[in-house]
């Protein structure tokens, strides 16, 4: 008489995410920001005077405006169920962060960190913003990355769930980094 063998198969979950690839976008946010720091807090400036690239400031708060518009045109696609617009709208954003990010480090390798100069009742609402804003770009990184990792393999609902979350704090950090920008500017 054969004897039955039950045979178990291990299936993959198509709901979690691969162990490497959340230990690469976990090390990549976390060798991003400290090198953010060390260049920020560490590195010296290698021009001192301020006399090269000296637009790249308001480079930079351009580049945050067009990542804010970038992200309003995504949700309004979204919310008009325009799929392709949205995606379109939010790789728009991304490449203007991307942009962005190279700037602001090509800008405070060369310069250093601007030290805001407004006095009274302005710097608490400066530092509070500066404060949150730092906060919640480093809390950005991995939930950008992930929530575009979720919609780049197709896991639409878990994308819609994060994205829920990723969505205001990447608003917030775009917006916060044009306004930290012109208080600066006026306070210089």
């Amino acid at each position: 008489m054969p004897t039955s063998v039950t045979a178990t198969t291990s299936t993959p979950n198509l709901y979690r995410t691969p162990p490497h690839i959340v230990i690469g976008i976990v090390s990549v946010s976390v060798v991003a920001s400290l090198f953010l720091a060390w260049l920020v807090y560490f590195h010296a400036p290698t021009d001192v005077a301020g006399t090269h690239l000296t637009f790249l400031p308001a480079l930079n708060a351009v580049l945050n405006t067009c990542c804010t518009v970038a992200l309003l045109f995504g949700l309004s696609f979204i919310r008009r169920r325009n799929v392709t617009a949205h995606r379109n709208s939010m790789f728009t954003a991304f490449l203007f962060s991307s942009l962005f990010l190279v700037t602001y480090i090509t800008n405070h390798a060369m310069h250093g960190d601007m030290r805001f100069l407004g006095t009274g009742g302005i710097r608490p609402i400066y530092f509070s913003l500066l404060i949150s804003h730092i906060f919640l770009s480093v809390v950005a990184l991995p939930m950008i990355l992930i929530t575009f990792y979720l919609s780049l393999s197709g896991r639409f609902p878990l994308h819609r769930r994060l994205a829920r979350f990723t969505y205001p704090i990447w608003l917030y950090v775009s917006v916060t980094g044009v306004v930290v920008y012109a208080m600066l500017a006026v306070y210089r």
